[in-house]
């Protein structure tokens, strides 16, 4: 146990659960910011006591106004380095950052991606001056956009601000808006739409499209539609601009209700609309030259990623309370692509 810690003191409460990793989370104060899996680290870690004694075993029995203490260790160095890698950073407190990730970034250091990422990215930037997140001096990851997906991310730089936003992701408070570019357009007039299980359309001509997710069965890397199992997914759909008649792509804005792993790319392929240049779920999908033009369809063909773009994200300000919204401007790429399309059009 670090010699530097602080002291949390918890009261179990009447009608507690059986189990002393589920009383504590119930009790602990809410001032403490510490969340479930942190909590389950410290009994393991044995951080938490009764009378004096250790209790480590997270199945110990409790009963209705035992006393416990939580010794929280200082945050460490993380193991993660920092390193020098320029930031498109929109806004930034004591708290929390938002940053405009370009594409081709990862958020988060993997087995695969180990350096170069958005939070090596931040620990250079943040030179230090950073509380701690989960007992770790790192920025605190409450959701995720992926690697070839550009925009908006919420980053927390304290246990306060990470613990005050996962609970706004946990509930699907917090407001994100997406565009993208697709194959076809989704309309409400479009028979096939109708038949595909999920969808249906809202007024405005909004498609909503509800369904289960889960991981593929036989490829670990995708997420597959389901209608029982996995987690529940809604996503909503408003096409902004089509391009050609039939229409062959469309600039869409789509907003989460849910927010699950690859969550608009899976969607929009199983409503018959995968994004432009997504290699996972775009399909086969091609535009038509005679529609459209042949520079436009050159462009879709070779997009490099899936046209993707995290533009609006909105919260309440963990610790201030303050309701913050912020917009990043489409990227370069998708501009050229959209222009592409639509002088296609117009040529035609």
């Amino acid at each position: 146990m670090s010699s530097s810690h602080r002291i949390v003191e918890v009261i179990i409460a009447e009608n507690p659960p059986k189990r002393l990793d589920k009383a504590i989370a119930r009790d602990v104060p809410e001032e403490a910011n510490l969340s479930r899996s942190r909590l389950a680290r410290l009994i393991a870690d044995g951080a938490v006591r009764r009378g004096g004694e250790v209790v480590d075993d997270p199945r110990a029995k409790v009963a209705t106004g035992d006393g416990f203490e939580i010794h929280v260790p200082e945050a460490e160095e993380s193991h993660i380095g920092p390193e020098n890698i320029p930031l498109d950073i929109v806004y930034e407190d004591a708290d929390l950052i938002v940053v405009n990730k370009p594409a081709g970034m990862v958020v988060h250091p993997a087995p695969g991606t180990p350096t170069g990422t958005l939070v090596n990215a931040l620990l250079h930037h943040f030179g230090g001056e950073l509380s701690g997140v989960g007992g770790e001096k790192r920025p605190g990851i409450v959701h995720r956009i992926d690697k070839d997906t550009s925009g908006l991310l919420v980053v927390a730089k304290s246990d306060a601000a990470h613990h005050g936003l996962a609970k706004q992701f946990e509930a699907h408070s917090a407001q994100r808006r997406y565009s993208a570019v697709t194959h076809g357009a989704p309309d409400k007039g479009d028979p096939r739409l109708g038949g595909i299980k999920g969808t249906s359309f809202e007024p405005g001509n909004i498609l909503k499209i509800t369904t289960q997710l889960a991981r593929h069965k036989t490829d670990r890397q995708k997420q597959a539609v389901l209608f029982s199992g996995g987690r529940h997914a809604v996503t909503r759909v408003r096409t902004i601009e089509v391009f050609g008649d039939p229409a062959q792509a469309a600039l869409i804005e789509c907003w989460l209700e849910t927010g699950r792993t690859h969550q608009i790319r899976v969607h929009m392929a199983h409503a018959g609309h995968g994004l432009i240049g997504d290699p996972t779920y775009g399909g086969r999908r091609k535009l038509n030259a005679k529609l459209i033009g042949e520079a436009a369809v050159d462009a879709a063909r070779s997009f490099p990623r899936q046209a993707l773009h995290a533009a609006t994200l909105g919260f309440q300000h963990p610790v201030t309370g303050e309701n913050l919204s912020f917009d990043a401007p489409m990227p370069a790429d998708m501009v050229t692509l959209i222009e592409t399309l639509r002088t296609g059009v117009n040529a035609r």
